[in-house]
């Protein structure tokens, strides 16, 4: 068997090993099942901050709150703005109701807007709580908390033009007030203050706290993408999932599972989902203490922005900046709010370890999704610009196998003049090689080269919320997710529904573009004349169709990004190997692979 051959054996075979690995230690998850009889909580926990008796740069130990589902009769303000729509409990002045009218949960007709934000009482809660901790010379029902009753002082209901402003009396000579505006996409302004008109000072410490009842019912569980926390501190990115977050050290400060980080300048803390995410933002140049927590005893997770303690003199104003984001991970729309102060927000898209190449991969497919209009023709375009990109090595690959070919007949009269000579064999082979130029390991180099990108945009069509729904042509109508079609009842010509995703059946339900990968992967191996070795000859003849079974399952926008790059590549190699001489027989080596073999 010649070199090129044990090469491109050598590099397809590792392939294979790394995904049937990836497969075999990181299947998809099963869905747990529900226990008809878990009790439904009506009334849940959160850990609220709680600020020192003297003045100090952040608060110390916790104090422990009860969130009550909000009361049926307790008024509500509208929030409604071009891209969401909810709700504002004066109970707590939670933003607890939110959901996102640009997506659908299912890529169907009449399917309910994405819901982001949900109260207490709900399955899954999840919400945004503010308020101030508690110092010197106030107690604990003396600062708004989680069930305080507020009077609307201004504004019927939350637009991009009218900001509403919420009040709230002690009765001890402090009155608190929070005005709260939104934008145009998904950005949340609150401010907090509180006026002294009794007869001594006060100390207290704003926070805002985003509470997140249980693990997100629809969470993926899956390597490749990160789900739970995702914080910013002074250029410093961290993630921590759910199981990470339930395995955190008791802190005693804070009186339950928790991390604790001070930000000395710039920051955010926050939980993020495959596509949406909410988080807590202070005000640039603002110190603050990020928290992220997690009450075993009440199954809630916590991420909390907590800044420093004021001191407020008697007739005096204090108040705080907050901006919560709850939408969508846009990357335009992230990258806007970035480039308006929010530090490095576009690091809270889970770019994997390839950043350095999903980055700029994703903003090739951004840019040129904008001239094209459509998706899948822009991940057909980003192709040809990578295999562009990559050509001068792909051009030396192929002519050094060319060149591989020439040698072929010098390299068995080698073989039979050393005889079993091995060490003698390979000695002279080598001198070959140098003497001809040739390099032999030559032939993997654009595999090896085509591994890294084909998992950096695997990376971006799973993670990233423009190719979610996104449609190509006909039967692709969401290149996010697999093919629909199915070879089980002939591609929609009979009438029997396709296996559903978790049947045993699914991976022979096979749709039209797995079908052309495993094609354009045979075609490829046409270029060479197959190895004279049985087993190798089987291992190549198998190999196509065990691609196509795999990729099956795969995101349809990568198997598109697959074919085109197969496609490519043949043609390549078949211009190329021709123009040194070669001419590769590839109807020959079709019609021989379907001989009988003797």
């Amino acid at each position: 068997m010649d070199s090129q051959n044990k090469n491109l054996i050598l590099a397809t075979a590792l392939s294979f090993v790394v995904i049937l690995v990836w497969f075999i230690l990181f299947p998809p998850p099963e869905a747990q099942p529900t226990d008809p009889n878990a009790p439904v909580a009506t009334a849940e926990g959160v850990t609220t901050p709680a600020a020192p008796a003297a003045p100090a740069a952040t608060p110390a130990a916790p104090a422990q709150a009860t969130v009550e589902a909000a009361d049926s009769n307790a008024p509500r303000l509208p929030i409604d703005t071009p891209r969401i729509e909810g709700a504002i409990s004066l109970q707590g002045g939670r933003i607890d109701q939110l959901a996102l009218k640009d997506y659908r949960e299912e890529n169907v007709p009449g399917s309910a807007n994405v819901t982001v934000l949900s109260p207490v009482g709900s399955e899954n809660a999840f919400y945004a709580l503010f308020g101030w901790a508690a110092g010197a010379g106030l107690t604990p029902d003396a600062v708004p908390g989680p069930n305080t009753l507020w009077t609307v002082e201004s504004g019927t209901n939350l637009t991009p033009d009218n900001p509403v402003t919420l009040a709230w009396d002690n009765g001890a000579g402090q009155t608190f007030r929070r005005t709260i505006s939104v934008d145009q996409d998904y950005m949340f302004s609150v401010t907090q203050s509180v006026t002294n008109t009794g007869a001594s000072a006060i100390s207290l410490a704003p926070y805002g706290i985003l509470a997140r009842h249980g693990e997100p019912a629809n969470a993926k569980n899956f390597f490749i993408l990160h789900e739970g926390t995702v914080g910013m501190a002074d250029g410093e990115l961290t993630e921590t999932s759910y199981g990470n977050l339930e395995d955190l050290d008791f802190n005693a400060r804070e009186g339950t599972r928790a991390e604790v980080t001070q930000v000395a300048e710039s920051g955010w803390i926050g939980f993020t989902d495959h596509y949406w995410m909410s988080t807590l933002i202070p005000t640039a140049g603002t110190p603050f203490k990020s928290v992220i927590k997690y009450d075993e005893a009440r199954n809630i997770f916590q991420a909390e922005a907590v800044q420093p303690t004021q001191t407020v003199a008697p007739g005096q104003t204090a108040s705080a900046d907050t901006k919560l984001f709850s939408g969508a991970k846009e990357w335009e729309t992230i990258r806007n709010y970035e480039n308006a102060g929010v530090t490095k927000f576009v690091d809270s898209i889970d770019w994997g370890w390839f950043f350095f190449l999903t980055k700029p991969i994703f903003q090739a497919l951004h840019f040129l999704h904008g001239f094209i209009g459509n998706m899948g023709w822009s991940i057909i375009a980003l192709t040809i610009v990578i295999k562009a990109i990559v050509f001068p090595l792909a051009y030396k690959s192929y002519a050094s196998m060319a060149k591989m070919k020439e040698l072929q007949p010098k390299m068995e009269e080698l073989k039979k003049a050393a005889g079993d000579d091995k060490a003698k064999v390979q000695q002279a082979m080598m001198e070959l090689y140098k003497k001809e130029k040739v390099n032999p390991a030559s032939g993997c180099l654009p595999i090896l080269i085509q591994i890294p990108i084909f998992f950096s945009l695997y990376k971006v069509i799973f993670v990233t919320l423009e190719l979610r729904h996104a449609p190509w042509l006909g039967w692709i109508t969401d290149l996010s997710a697999p093919d629909p079609s199915s070879i089980l009842n002939l591609f929609g010509l009979l009438p029997y529904a396709t296996p559903s995703p978790d049947s045993i059946f699914a991976i022979v339900s096979l749709g039209i573009l797995p079908i052309l990968l495993g094609i354009s992967m045979w075609l490829q191996q046409k270029l060479n004349p197959a190895p004279t070795d049985a087993t190798q000859a089987m291992i190549f003849a198998w190999m196509p169709w065990v691609f196509m079974f795999m990729l099956g399952s795969f995101a349809s926008g990568l198997v598109l990004y697959w074919i085109t790059n197969n496609t490519i590549t043949f043609t390549q190699q078949y211009l190329i190997m021709r123009s040194h001489g070669y001419k590769p027989d590839v109807f020959g080596n079709i019609k021989n692979s379907f001989k009988r073999k003797k």
